[in-house]
């Protein structure tokens, strides 16, 4: 379920500052009303992202803001048809004043691009990346919320702070503002209207490998300026006085949707997607998500949450409005689903945007990886193959996910021009791909060991943290000491390690569970006791490279339910292919996992042809089993699923699948059309080496954790047969997207 709030009674009350004197909102006429046809609905868009907070003297200042707007905007320009004249962006990476995000230029653009210029039937889009701060409330409204703190949440601005006579006040604009400028849009009919808000209202510092976009200091003054300029919109608006404002704001009557990345008590993060992309988790998932499908926001948002929450747990995504309605409020599909666009041509060097790979495969996306070509209809007109890795990041940090290729193949029709769509037709696996490991500043005078020790474990690379605690590389662990600080950040509270010992945390600092010793272990034991753990982390971390749900051609379903209810899906994923043949409204599901019931996974292969399926299942400490195939005697014909047929894990007389612990968990489930004959014949061996010959435990996981290193050489064994390679680990291996399918599903045990 989707956390309900009234945005307005976590923001605002205090709306004052830019002069909106010259805005008669009442008697205000359209500048462009000459020039456009009155039922030709336009789509403007408002970007704010704040990456450098001059003159501002935080802790940290952020660095994907300004790749969320340049995200959002190739979103709105390719998938949802906006113009990109209709598209003003304001960061903090701009070189003209005019275009900076201070708290004039917003408002002013806010007042000028989007109040003045839409109509009814237009479409309005406003988002901000950027910190979040909690101001005082002078005039708190109590009567909307019984939990209501005397705090407003605002959005923290450029340049945020004036001193007047030795009292500090901030300039940054609250909730009430938004609220004020949203009733401006509806008193000229403009409904269509839609925020993003990617910051959040508490908190402040880093987590592992995030900043939190937050401001530490609740309780600045709000600017007169502010108070202000609030009353002389109400004044404008015709709401006569503070009663009347009150009854507007706890009814709810603005207009459109606000969604904002989390709520006034919990944090958004900013950090390392992947290595050199830094930007919005929240933002991030959202647009990556809207290249593929569009949907209503309320299933977008369910959606999203899962990959938010292996990221960041405790990071939810908040609306206000009809969850219903579908996102930016726009009806139709304005494209279908792609990884990206053809950016630029200049000869026979064509330039790729490639903002809608998945995360896993953008970190990895190589020289000779392939894409198709097509059209608005789906057709597909031709074939390119990358002719360098994608640039993450340019030195001048402006053209992100971009990548150079060549044309392969066209067909007749095709006239190449930029803005054609393009879908990934396979990638290519990096040799020898490692496992990035964090050193936390709490192992102290120990990391240098601990840098020598990870070091000496094959394919595990030592990251250590940077004077501003952050890394220099995407990091997938980090290995810390549990500390009094970093003890109060858990969000899973359950079980707790003893302070001062050694283990393992995700990238945002969440403990591992079962990866802590016990006090007064050295750093070289600790590596030692977690090298099989590390190892194992490894064999996933090369398997995920192969995810690819959006760009299989395999039209495969995988779902969870529980034993003595099999007709309550509690998870669901399918391939693009799937969710393109189905009219049907799609469905939310719990994604919770009841403890000590006893589940089963259905996967069913749609194709009309034989496939071949290993299914993973990962539990709460990350510990990978392979759950299918299961038996002592395990051979190639073992995994198949023949066609129009669906495979049953875990059915009563088979192996028994049970949560016995709180936490997360996931499952990979793996299709192919060629036969799956090296993996199958390396987990023969880990039966062998596991169950005393293969004769005991029967119809139990083979955990792939056990006999040392063979979870990695089951995966790269399996590589070998996805790939149709034969060189292992040591050589690059390419991935068909019409051979493969790769998915995921990510629970919760609870």
């Amino acid at each position: 379920m989707i956390k309900r709030r009234n945005f307005l009674q976590l923001t605002g009350s205090t709306l004052a500052t830019l002069g909106m004197s010259h805005l008669d909102i009442i008697n205000q006429g359209n500048r462009y009303a000459k020039v456009l046809a009155e039922n030709t609905p336009r789509k403007l868009a408002l970007l704010v992202g704040i990456n450098e907070y001059r003159g501002r003297s935080f802790e940290k200042n952020l660095q994907g803001c300004v790749n969320d707007v340049r995200m959002q905007k190739e979103l709105l320009i390719h998938r949802f048809g906006f113009c990109p004249d209709d598209i003003i962006t304001l960061h903090s990476d701009q070189t003209r004043d005019d275009l900076l995000p201070t708290r004039k230029n917003i408002l002013y653009n806010f007042e000028e691009h989007l109040i003045r210029q839409a109509k009814p039937g237009d479409v309005v889009v406003f988002h901000f990346s950027g910190h979040g701060i909690r101001l005082k409330d002078p005039k708190p409204i109590k009567d909307c919320n019984p939990n209501f703190l005397e705090y407003n949440s605002a959005l923290a601005v450029m340049d945020g702070i004036d001193d007047i006579q030795d009292k500090k006040y901030v300039l940054d604009i609250m909730g009430r503002t938004l609220f004020l400028l949203r009733l401006a849009l509806l008193k000229q009919d403009v409904t269509k209207v839609t925020m993003l808000l990617d910051s959040c209202f508490s908190g402040g510092g880093t987590r592992g490998n995030f900043v939190e976009r937050s401001i530490t200091g609740d309780g600045s003054n709000p600017h007169p300026k502010e108070i202000a300029y609030q009353e002389d919109l109400m004044r404008k608006l015709g709401i006569k006085d503070e009663n009347t404002f009150k009854e507007l704001r706890c009814r709810n009557n603005g207009n459109g949707v606000v969604i904002a990345s989390s709520d006034n008590a919990t944090q958004s993060y900013d950090g390392q997607i992947v290595s050199n992309l830094n930007a919005g988790i929240f933002t991030y998932f959202l647009t990556q998500y809207l290249w593929q499908e569009t949907n209503t926001v309320g299933k977008i948002i369910a959606e999203i949450k899962n990959p938010i929450q292996i990221i960041a747990p405790g990071q939810e995504a908040v609306v206000d409005g009809d969850e219903t309605q579908p996102i930016f409020l726009i009806d139709t599909k304005s494209a279908p689903p792609s990884e990206g666009i053809i950016s630029k041509i200049k000869g026979e060097e064509i330039t790729l945007w490639l903002g809608g790979v998945e995360s896993q495969s953008l970190a990895n996306m190589q020289k000779n990886a392939k894409f198709a070509i097509f059209n608005n209809r789906g057709e597909v007109l031709g074939e390119v193959a990358l002719t360098s890795p994608i640039n993450i990041l340019d030195s001048k940090k402006t053209n992100i996910l971009e990548a150079k290729a060549k044309l392969l193949s066209q067909s007749a029709n095709l006239n190449l021009q930029p803005g054609m769509f393009i879908k990934e037709v396979s990638r290519i696996i990096p040799a020898n791909l490692k496992l990035n490991i964090g050193l936390d500043p709490s192992l102290t005078k120990d990391i240098g060991e601990a840098r020598e020790n990870i070091s000496k474990i094959n394919r595990m690379e030592p990251i250590p943290a940077q004077a501003n605690t952050l890394y220099s590389k995407k990091v997938q662990y980090i290995l810390g000491r549990l500390t009094k600080d970093n003890r109060k950040k858990q969000t899973n509270r359950e079980n707790l390690p003893d302070i001062d010992t050694i283990g393992l945390f995700s990238e945002s600092l969440e403990f591992i569970p079962g990866s802590f010793g016990k006090p007064g272990e050295s750093i070289t034991d600790a590596i030692s006791r977690l090298k099989p753990k590390l190892t194992s982390f490894l064999a996933m971390h090369i398997l995920k490279q192969t995810l690819n749900p959006n760009s299989s051609k395999l039209d495969i379903e995988a779902s969870i339910s529980l034993l003595e209810q099999p007709n309550t899906i509690i998870t669901k994923t399918q391939t693009s292919i799937v969710k393109s043949n189905q009219t049907q409204a799609k469905e939310t599901y719990s994604r919770v996992l009841p403890m000590n019931k006893l589940f089963q996974f259905e996967i069913k292969n749609n194709t009309p042809e034989n496939l071949y399926v290993i299914v993973i299942l990962i539990d709460v400490t990350g510990k990978p089993y392979v759950v299918y195939p299961y038996q002592n005697r395990i051979r190639n014909e073992t995994l198949q699923i023949k066609p129009s047929e669906s495979l049953i894990v875990g059915k009563p007389g088979q192996i028994e699948l049970q949560a016995l612990e709180k936490g997360t968990a996931e499952a990979l489930i793996v299709t192919s059309r060629s036969e799956l004959k090296n993996a199958a014949k390396m987990l023969q061996q880990l039966v062998r080496e596991t169950r005393g010959g293969g004769r005991g435990e029967a119809n139990k996981p083979i955990d792939i954790s056990r006999g040392g290193g063979n979870g990695v050489a089951v995966i790269d064994n399996l590589l070998d047969d996805l790939s149709g390679s034969r060189g292992g680990s040591m050589q690059s291996r390419e991935v068909k997207a019409e051979n493969v399918a790769t998915l995921s599903m990510s629970f919760e045990v609870g």
